[in-house]
């Protein structure tokens, strides 16, 4: 979304989680890819502010629509809207007629002087990932702090050594050696952007259309569709 804004072009760029709570999936969720001979301060900052894609390799980053607050909605409601949409409503809430709770994705189009998709010159990429225990979670049903998530998380990380590896790194037949062949799968997906996001709006946590969560939208989607069908007739 910063790529949209021309005034943050002289800045670079980088990612970092910020760790809410001790709990291990909320660390580690944004990091920043190097490639160094060495590893000291000066060659880290020059890595970073010289933006040398041969050492400064990518970003990862969590998409944006996995935040609280990113659509413009009515949590009580259940009214979740793109700024385009709210904007004709002129962000009023058409169920209570109040005003909708506006998310960060509005302000970035007002703030905006690009269009969505612009990749500026010498912007060092990113890829978008998101944590390991949410995308079992998915699979298999419950939090992501559950004991069976875990189980499996445990395994995956004792196999690979770590959850980026898991995440960039181990091929899909591997991943199936340990994990369920869905869940391996649904990692290899997720690695290759082949994911959508179901965006968070009004303190309502965004999640990716995945197993049984991918389950539950489509039913959701099926049940908004009858109601319109019955309001149209």
């Amino acid at each position: 979304m910063n790529w949209r804004l021309s005034k943050l072009d002289k800045y670079a760029l980088i990612s970092n989680s910020d760790a809410h709570s001790f709990w291990p999936w909320r660390i580690g969720r944004e990091a920043n890819v190097f490639e160094l001979k060495s590893l000291s301060y000066d060659g880290l900052f020059r890595a970073i502010k010289e933006r040398d894609k041969n050492k400064f390799l990518y970003t990862i980053e969590v998409d944006p629509g996995y935040g609280k607050y990113h659509f413009d909605g009515h949590r009580e409601c259940g009214v979740v809207l793109s700024p385009k949409e709210a904007e004709k409503l002129n962000n009023i809430c058409p169920v209570c007629g109040r005003p909708l709770t506006i998310g960060v994705l509005h302000r970035v189009e007002e703030l905006a002087d690009r269009k969505e998709g612009f990749v500026p010159k010498n912007s060092i990429p990113f890829k978008s990932l998101i944590p390991l225990s949410e995308i079992v979670s998915a699979f298999i049903g419950g939090q992501p702090f559950s004991k069976k998530v875990w189980e499996i998380y445990t395994d995956l990380i004792k196999k690979f050594g770590n959850e980026l590896k898991v995440l960039l790194e181990a091929g899909e037949e591997e991943l199936a050696s340990v994990c369920r062949e869905d869940i391996a799968k649904g990692i290899v997906m997720v690695r290759e952007n082949k994911i959508r996001i179901v965006p968070g709006f009004d303190g309502v946590y965004g999640y990716p259309l995945l197993g049984k969560l991918k389950e539950r939208e489509m039913k959701t989607e099926t049940k908004r569709d009858k109601q319109k069908s019955l309001k149209e007739f």
